[in-house]
């Protein structure tokens, strides 16, 4: 629920509104307590913490930091953590093997492989070689399938999140009109799936999208999933738009950005990069291994 405390950005257009900056740290901050608490009654009633596997192979900057990151959430909130690093030369069937290690580890209710793999490694292969049972990510064909059925497990992290930020601010999709930018299994697809779930219409934009400008414009609600830094800025939306950013990059000068220059914007809210929707995803991870463990 939004607070007086929300942060707000000056539009470029002065006769409007400020720009409602949509906090994904604030809002998975308040929803930690909530989580430490649940998991405090779930070790005290099975008499074990809820575990989750993290693996990394190889040295990539920006993995290395995700899966620190990663660790020290699942110490903070009282799960198990059980970190894995491996070398860049290990072979697709060393991980299938080690995977199905922890597909049997009782102790172990999610196991997250840090993508991406080394090029020698088929990444399709090694995500389904992850039990759904035990896939907080819902990446395997297994919890996507459900997803689709309407007969979700757990919703891949990063659009879960969205749709919790979009609750925490009151900010209801329900009979508008909703379109994501991108079509990816990770976000796209299951961001689309969602939405319809909560009653919006949707429509799916991508690379091969005639005039999407068109599309976005038009949009109550916009996704932005496009995997290019900046790709949005004003004149994309209209100015009682929500604007969500999936895109995270890194620039020559070491700055951090998404898919929409957010600096201009002039719409009715929006998530800035950083400090909207990643935090959020870290957040779904470690509910969604909650939840696994709760159908043990």
């Amino acid at each position: 629920m939004t607070n007086q405390s929300s942060k707000r950005y000056k539009r470029p257009n002065k006769a409007g509104a400020p720009v409602l900056r949509l906090d994904g740290k604030a809002v998975a901050d308040a929803r930690r307590k909530v989580l430490q608490d649940k998991i405090a009654q779930f070790t005290q009633t099975r008499q074990r913490k809820p575990g989750l596997a993290v693996v990394i192979v190889g040295q990539d900057p920006a993995s290395q930091v995700y899966v620190k990151s990663k660790v020290k959430t699942t110490t903070e909130v009282g799960m198990l953590s059980k970190h894995i690093e491996l070398p860049e030369t290990t072979s697709q069937a060393d991980l299938q093997k080690l995977i199905q290690q922890l597909n049997e580890d009782k102790t172990i209710d999610g196991i997250l492989v840090q993508l991406p793999l080394p090029k020698h490694i088929d990444t399709t292969t090694i995500v389904e070689t992850i039990k759904p049972e035990k896939d907080p990510d819902g990446l395997t064909t297994g919890n996507l399938g459900l997803l689709m059925a309407g007969r979700k497990r757990v919703a891949p992290c990063t659009p879960q999140g969205v749709m919790k930020i979009l609750e925490h601010y009151n900010l209801d999709p329900k009979g508008k009109n909703v379109v994501v930018v991108g079509r990816s299994n990770i976000v796209g697809k299951p961001m689309a799936q969602l939405m319809l779930d909560a009653d919006a219409t949707v429509t799916i934009a991508h690379s091969q999208t005639k005039n999407l400008k068109q599309h976005t414009k038009q949009a109550d609600i916009v996704v932005v999933a496009a995997g290019k830094p900046q790709f949005l800025g004003a004149d994309d939306f209209n100015e009682n738009a929500i604007v969500i950013d999936v895109g995270i990059h890194r620039t020559q000068d070491n700055k951090v950005t998404g898919d929409v220059r957010f600096k201009e914007l002039n719409v009715r809210a929006a998530t800035p990069v950083p400090g909207g929707v990643g935090p959020m995803t870290i957040q779904m991870l470690m509910e969604n291994t909650l939840a696994l463990a709760e159908l043990t």
